[in-house]
Formats: structure tokens, C-alpha cells, sequence
């Protein structure tokens, strides 16, 4: 299995704690038999339940990794849980963990997420899945499916907040120094680094420079002379890296950040909309809302870090 499948989790259940301190889950380690278990990276770990003797379970997470995908572990694995299942709250699986469910028929029908690069051929091999290979992750009923590796994490913050409410699961985020909830899905967190590796060594640290520097001036023209190109040979070039031009990335950038101040409720919504480079508030405000939605008002009422 993926080593941080199984930990980020875990990581993430164990911060979360009342405010005196208690612990809010009670969480087990289940492997196949009583034996040590090594993960593809080499990390050892020794469950403390087997298949056999697992406690009765509020919540079951299956982690990914190239072993589940070998016919006789998933075999074996599937048949568990499918019977579990049944008698379980919520089953959530993590990256390719969900080729451990999806045997079981369970999933038929229902939409699900997993790693971007087995998306296809997850929908391949069980055709009756709604594979979404952009999401980070996916609620259908009580089956709860997730992106590569680290998006465990932000699915185990997800029924934290599900548990326990909004304040409690930003505590933990906080804890862990990682955003509540990532805005966008798989294809958008791949993006700079596809930039640097594909754009070429002008453009290398670009899209890195336009995060750090929103407030400045992010127009073709500016972007184009740092890289030392002319303005339609520098467009040309970073659309065919990142699909869309440099406007429209700077403002997802811009975006993207203005909802991660709006959340923190540290500023006003005019200094955020400043801090992000916007000139004006209404310019924010309209931009805002034709990308989401709603307006930072309301986004800022309902995931604002005072919200309970």
C-alpha cells in the first residue's frame, strides 16, 4: 500500500481533539493477518486487528497501493468488505483503495474519485462507476472515495467536519498547516508544476513568481518581457503548456487565494480583494461570483473560520 494513504488519515483523526484535550477518535490499524505488513515505500507497520478479529467500525478507510491491486489480495479484501459494509456507517477508500470496493457492486452506478492516472483504467475495468478523474474527492451516499495521496487527507478533514462541524475541522487543518478545503480539483494542483516542467526554462519559475506576486502587474505584456519573449510568442507558448492563456490563470491564482483570505476572515473583503490584485471591489465581487457562484460575502458566511 501507499504509506500516507493509511497515515495522513490517521494523522488527521488524531488531531482532532475537544477542547479539553480528549481525543475525538478512537482509531485501529486492520491487516489482512496478525503478521507486519510493508508499504511500497519500505515503511513497516504492525496492525493491531486482522480481518478476523476487527471491532465493529463507525468508519472504514481503505488505503491504496499497488498490493490491493494484485487479484489475490483483492480477492480476499473484497469479500470482507463486503460484508462490513453493510453493518458500517460510512466506507471512504483512498487513491486506488476504491479497487478494493469496487468488486463488491457497491459502487455501481455511484460517482467516484481516484488518482488521476488510474482514472481510466478504473472505469475500464468496472464500467459501471462514474469515475470523476478531477475530483479530490467524491461523497455518494455513505461511500466516500478520494484522489491520489494527499487528498486523503482532505477527505479524512471532510468527515471531520461532517462529525463535528466546520470549527473543529479548520483546527485540525490548522494543526496539520494545510488548507480546509483545497479549491479546485486533481487537474489544477498538477498545473505549475506541469508549467515548469513543460514550458521550457524561461518560463520554468513563472507560474511560481505570478502566485507570490499577485498584487503586481500580471499582464501579458509584464509576463512577457520577465520571460524574455514577445507578447504572442509568450501567449502562444503558455497556453500550449497550461491550456488557457495568461490571463486566465493569473486570475484563477487570484481567485484561488482570495477564498483561502476570505476563510480566514483575518482582513475585510475590500483588503482581500486589494491583497489578491484587484482594483476594485466590484471588479472582485463580479469576478468572484461568475467563478463560483457566490458572492465573497456569502463565501465567507458559510466557510468563514468563525462558521460552527
Amino acid at each position: 500500500m501507499n504509506a500516507l494513504d493509511l497515515v495522513g488519515p490517521l494523522e488527521a483523526f488524531a488531531s482532532a481533539q475537544a477542547d479539553d484535550g480528549t481525543a475525538l477518535y478512537e482509531t485501529v490499524v486492520i491487516g489482512p493477518g496478525a503478521g507486519a505488513f510493508t508499504a511500497d515505500s519500505g515503511v513497516v507497520f504492525k496492525p493491531s486487528a486482522t480481518l478476523a478479529t476487527a471491532p465493529p467500525l463507525d468508519t472504514l478507510l481503505v488505503p491504496g497501493g499497488s498490493g490491493l491491486r494484485r487479484p489475490d489480495t483483492n480477492a480476499r479484501l473484497s469479500a470482507w468488505l463486503r460484508e462490513r459494509a453493510r453493518r458500517t456507517r460510512r466506507v471512504a477508500c483512498v487513491c486506488t483503495g476504491v479497487y478494493g470496493l469496487a468488486p463488491t457492486g457497491l459502487l455501481e452506478g455511484r460517482r467516484v474519485a481516484t488518482h488521476w492516472r488510474f482514472a481510466e483504467p478504473l472505469q475500464r475495468a468496472f464500467p459501471r462507476l462514474r469515475v470523476d478523474a478531477d475530483a479530490l474527492f467524491v461523497k455518494d451516499g455513505p461511500f466516500y472515495t478520494s484522489a491520489g495521496i494527499t487528498a486523503g487527507i482532505d477527505l479524512a478533514l471532510a468527515l471531520v467536519e461532517e462529525d463535528f462541524g466546520p470549527a473543529r475541522a479548520l483546527a485540525v487543518a490548522r494543526e496539520l498547516v494545510m488548507y480546509l478545503k483545497r479549491p479546485g480539483g486533481q487537474e489544477q494542483f498538477s498545473e505549475p508544476l506541469r508549467f515548469q516542467t513543460e514550458a521550457g526554462d524561461r518560463l520554468a519559475d513563472l507560474a511560481a513568481w505570478m502566485g507570490a506576486h499577485l498584487t503586481q502587474d500580471l499582464s501579458v505584456e509584464a509576463l512577457a518581457r520577465r520571460a524574455h519573449l514577445c507578447p504572442r510568442h509568450f501567449t502562444r507558448v503558455f497556453k500550449g503548456a497550461l491550456g488557457r492563456t495568461p490571463a486566465a490563470f493569473a486570475l484563477d491564482l487570484r481567485l484561488t487565494e482570495a477564498r483561502r483570505r476570505l476563510a480566514a476572515r483575518a482582513t475585510s473583503i475590500g483588503a482581500v480583494a486589494t491583497s489578491v490584485g484587484f482594483r476594485s471591489d466590484d471588479a472582485f465581487r463580479r469576478a468572484f461570483l461568475r467563478r463560483f457562484g457566490v458572492t465573497p460575502a456569502a463565501y465567507r458566511r458559510h466557510f468563514g473560520r468563525a462558521a460552527s
